[in-house]
């Protein structure tokens, strides 16, 4: 029975939308629906109080006073007082647990700005710029608080507190490929320096109030999260038939961060699909066109590794057989969705949120909710058969391919056939198939000088974002389609 009571407060014309989808949400989701009633200004019921009285005893009674800052201070009363503020000062005044989010914006009234300034200086607050960061701040902020008050001895996996890791196992090259990338794709606010890791990770609710690092921080920018997690792994074959037989053709299991597990195995699938070079490949506009869209690739693999159950046995398998290509992860979908509505637009209920939220932030997920649309658009545009759904034992997309002929990649990387592909098309297979290769490695691989190699990257760089990561002796590409 819901009896945690969640006072939501805001002004009210700035922030309606928002305050009617976190009620809607934390009623509908299967965990906080069992535990916060929340209450909105819309919901109020005719009583003999006014509305400001009756707010003022709602920010009074509350268990958890949530409220929203912006732009705009709002109404003000005879003392020049906006009714926000005055359900603050209530809410601080009879010791209620404050959750503070503030909307990252380039105005603010003035007013606004000393409530900000006089909040900051008596609770931990969050700052978000659209409802999705929001959602996911809110989520980390109310089961934290089931786990301090005891409420939950076993949180979601994502939040919990892995008291066993400390900052330094934390790798601030890795914080630093991220804000990169989250600040290019989302216009992330805080810039990477490595004494604002802790600001950082704060930000994005993956460590508490008093330091302690959760395991989805642990997943996203650990130097080694297999000593926390063995089986976060990607487990990837080929097979030479339509059946899981061997011999298996190629096998590789992929660690590291979920940033890396992603990257890799995608570049394992790339390497082992035919792909081809319009006609115009020797002019400015290079297109590589792979018989499975590489979008489609990536969208099946960031959802297995995002969206798995981390406390299974299991790993994220990817597995290419001669008809198709299915990834399977350890997991179920969140009740309410069955594979069906999968292929239509849906409500995004990631079973981890927190995990999933840098994920969307630096760019690996196009927008939530829309991933299984995006992937089933992607294949149909290409000419493929729609994409299917099982949900078994495990959870498994099948993505499948056109009819195939002798695998190009196959033939680079073994030097059979090599006369017959593009060198442009080369380069790019040498990429996906060992992303460590370095451009002097791929040099004297296909006889030509590296500065040939590096025109030939820039060229496949109109087509897609080519980022080499990390240091140049431990560094890998980083390989994703341009966006139309």
């Amino acid at each position: 029975m819901a009896n945690i009571k969640v006072f939501i407060s805001s002004v009210q014309r700035e922030f309606a939308g928002e305050r009617q989808l976190l009620c809607r949400y934390i009623r509908e989701d299967a965990l906080l629906g069992r535990f916060f009633a929340p209450f909105n200004f819309e919901e109020l019921p005719a009583i003999d109080l006014t509305a400001q009285q009756a707010y003022l005893t709602e920010a009074a009674q509350c268990d958890i006073y949530l409220s929203l800052f912006g732009e705009q201070y709002g109404y003000e009363d005879a003392s020049g007082i906006s009714p926000t503020e005055r359900e603050y000062d209530t809410a601080t005044t009879h010791h209620r647990h404050r959750l503070i989010f503030i909307k990252q914006t380039s105005s603010r009234h003035a007013k606004e700005k000393a409530l900000v300034a006089k909040a900051e200086q008596d609770v931990v607050r969050k700052s978000f710029s659209n409802y999705e960061e929001l959602r996911s701040a809110v989520y980390a902020s109310v089961v934290r608080y089931l786990e301090e008050k005891e409420y939950l001895r076993l949180l979601p996996f994502d939040t919990t507190l892995n008291r066993q890791a400390t900052m330094d196992d934390i790798d601030p090259e890795k914080v630093r490929f991220f804000v990169n990338l989250a600040k290019a794709k989302r216009s992330f606010p805080i810039p990477y320096l490595p004494e604002n890791i802790p600001q950082i990770l704060t930000h994005l609710n993956l460590i508490s109030e008093s330091g302690v690092l959760t395991n989805a921080a642990l997943l996203l920018f650990a130097k080694d999260p297999q000593r926390f997690f063995i089986t976060s792994e990607v487990k990837c074959a080929v097979f030479p038939t339509n059946v899981m037989t061997k011999p298996i053709l190629s096998y590789q299991v992929f660690h590291g961060s979920v940033f890396e597990m992603i990257d890799h195995a995608v570049g394992f699938v790339m390497s082992h699909i035919d792909a081809r070079v319009a006609p115009r490949y020797t002019s400015a506009a290079t297109e590589v066109n792979y018989e499975i869209p590489i979008e489609a690739v990536t969208e099946a693999i960031v959802n297995a590794v995002t969206h798995r159950d981390y406390a299974s046995n299991g790993s994220v398998q990817v597995m290419l057989f001669r008809d198709r290509l299915e990834v399977w992860n350890p997991g179920s979908l969140p009740f309410g969705l069955s594979p069906a509505k999968l292929k239509q637009l849906h409500s995004s209920l990631p079973p981890n949120p927190v995990l999933a939220n840098p994920i969307y932030l630096a760019g690996y997920i196009e927008r939530m909710g829309t991933e299984t649309t995006d992937l089933v658009s992607a294949c149909e545009k290409a000419g493929l058969k729609s994409p299917e759904f099982i949900q078994d034992e495990d959870f498994r997309v099948v993505i499948y391919r056109k009819n195939v002929t002798q695998n190009v990649t196959q033939n680079v990387t073994q030097n059979k056939g090599v006369k017959k592909a593009p060198r442009i098309l080369k380069v790019l297979q040498l990429m996906f198939a060992n992303t460590h290769i370095s451009a002097e490695e791929m040099a004297v691989k296909l006889k030509v000088t590296e500065r040939t190699i590096r025109r030939d990257i820039d060229k496949l760089r109109e087509q897609y974002d080519i980022e080499w990561i990390g240091s140049s002796k431990n560094g890998y590409w980083k390989i994703v389609p341009k966006k139309d």
